[in-house]
């Protein structure tokens, strides 16, 4: 369910940017309406998260796939920018179940081998972002809207899959006690849950350091290797939207090769925050090597930075999940993941309103 998810998004995003900036979009209100999807899953990813943890993760997964669908439709139709905006914020709400995705992992592993668990969520993502980027930069040669019909198709596709073959993994018994839906005093108690708020912190900052670099790579990459002035808009398009899928490709092959073969022995060998703290570091090495291999202009020397930053995300990712499932009681497993991901998603927000600044 997550990697179709995650492939109609990988195929929005080699596209987006220069599709609104064909509605007349300044580099800072593209980066703005990738702010807008992060505010909504900042917002509500607690709240499908806690909803789930009431009702159950199955109908939480089935009705947000479908608002999801409806947000990629309304922006392929988008007629200016502020459908634009209400389209992908309603996407945004949509997609705000991860945290949802992550409890149905914690509901079926252990503790032991909840990093595991969180890691297959990794690969899915790295999946989603092989082959999304990929098929996005071939279907925004066909027509720039395209990218959006396909991936509410396969929003469609997902409910269908997820209708048939999705169980639910909360039991009767997994609940101790009711809690509301919306609950405001959850940070405050997770404070005294361990490593439960040092992830949270490290979350949001991490995140907000990753958002400046996302909203803004592909209009980079634009900007360093798609100059030469005989090209047209379509021709300037299609070329910037290629070639940021080629990175966001290396991304997700080495995602995929990091958290499907590495996470497990090393999770085994040196624990969660050891990779959390080696992740961090690949990611500081690699966001901070953009600019510096940006400067010489060779496209495959520059695109190393995203195998340097696939690793360390590699590592990091299913690492602080499990720190925070398993500091977690079981009866706010939702609620709890979704609160990571709700810091997740208010970096994904702060970062994109200075990045196309």
């Amino acid at each position: 369910t997550i990697f179709l998810d995650l492939l109609g998004f990988g195929i929005i995003i080699p596209i987006q940017p220069f599709y609104v900036k064909s509605f007349g979009a300044t580099p800072t209100v593209v980066t703005l309406l990738g702010a807008s999807y992060s505010m909504m899953q900042f917002f509500f990813s607690p709240f499908w998260g806690g909803l789930s943890d009431k009702v159950g993760r199955r109908p939480i997964i089935l009705f947000s796939i479908v608002i999801s669908a409806i947000g990629h439709f309304m922006f392929a139709m988008a007629s200016g920018l502020w459908v634009l905006f209400a389209a992908r914020m309603l996407a945004g709400f949509g997609n705000a179940n991860i945290g949802t995705a992550q409890a149905i992992i914690a509901d079926v592993t252990t503790a032991e081998n909840r990093s595991t668990g969180m890691a297959l969520i990794g690969v899915a993502f790295g999946l989603g972002f092989l082959f999304g980027p990929a098929v996005g930069g071939y279907l925004g040669g066909i027509s720039p809207q395209m990218p959006f019909w396909v991936a509410g198709g396969l929003a469609v596709a997902n409910w269908i899959f997820a209708f048939f073959m999705l169980s639910e993994t909360k039991t009767a018994d997994s609940t101790y006690k009711a809690r509301p839906i919306l609950d405001f005093e959850l940070f405050k108690r997770s404070r005294n849950y361990v490593n439960v708020s040092a992830v949270l912190w490290i979350t949001l900052i991490y995140t907000t350091a990753f958002a400046l670099m996302e909203q803004a790579i592909g209009l980079y990459i634009e900007a360093i290797w798609v100059t030469d002035p005989a090209l047209t808009d379509a021709e300037r398009l299609e070329l910037a939207g290629w070639k940021t899928a080629n990175y966001l490709v290396i991304v997700g092959i080495t995602a995929i090769f990091v958290q499907g073969g590495l996470v497990r022995p090393l999770t085994k060998k040196f624990g969660e925050v050891w990779m959390t703290r080696v992740g961090i570091a690949f990611v500081v090495l690699a966001i901070a090597g953009i600019p510096v291999l940006g400067d010489y202009g060779n496209f495959a020397l520059f695109c190393a930075t995203a195998v340097i930053m696939a690793f360390g995300t590699g590592l990091l990712n299913p690492a602080k999940s499990a720190l925070i499932s398993r500091g977690a009681p079981d009866d706010e497993q939702g609620a709890v993941l979704g609160l990571n991901q709700s810091f997740a998603a208010m970096g994904r927000m702060l970062g994109p309103i200075f990045s196309g600044m």
